[in-house]
């Protein structure tokens, strides 16, 4: 026969596993938020231009048809080296897209840093104009920092 004691303790137990194993499961049921990411995949100098590739993937669910976001290079200074608008294109959920942009009159090795400022234009099926910097993450495989 067990002590009231020792039904408490049991009880009391009982409960708090069964509120944190539904916090568990809850948290495994909450969905991923979308967002964009976009990665500096590499930097190629081609003459007195750099051509520098990014991997762009939607984790939205819906497509994003048009994502032109306003761009800013910093030199090796630190100083604002130019201003631009880069054009992403179509961005389809869920599948990753490389993207090309070359820069004249810049090498590579003088870029230190690129800032994604805002977004031109974001164009999806859904009317959300929010998509492309909601969520926007930003990675690099260089040396060349990216902020956002």
């Amino acid at each position: 026969m067990r002590s009231a004691a020792a039904n408490k303790a049991s009880a009391v137990l009982s409960t708090l596993l069964s509120v944190l194993g539904a916090g568990i499961a809850s948290a495994e049921d909450v969905p991923k938020t979308g967002g964009v990411s976009i990665e500096l995949s590499s930097a190629e100098a081609r003459g007195q231009n750099c051509l520098l590739s990014f991997v762009a993937e939607n984790m939205h669910e819906v497509d994003i048809n048009g994502a032109v976001y306003e761009t800013v290079l910093f030199g090796k200074n630190g100083a604002v080296a130019l201003i631009t608008l880069l054009d992403f294109e179509e961005l389809p959920a869920g599948r990753p897209r490389v993207r090309q942009f070359q820069f004249t009159d810049m090498a590579c090795d003088q870029i230190s840093r690129i800032l994604f400022n805002g977004v031109q234009e974001c164009v999806t099926q859904s009317g959300n104009k929010d998509a492309c910097m909601n969520g926007l993450s930003l990675k690099s495989r260089l040396e060349t920092e990216m902020i956002g």
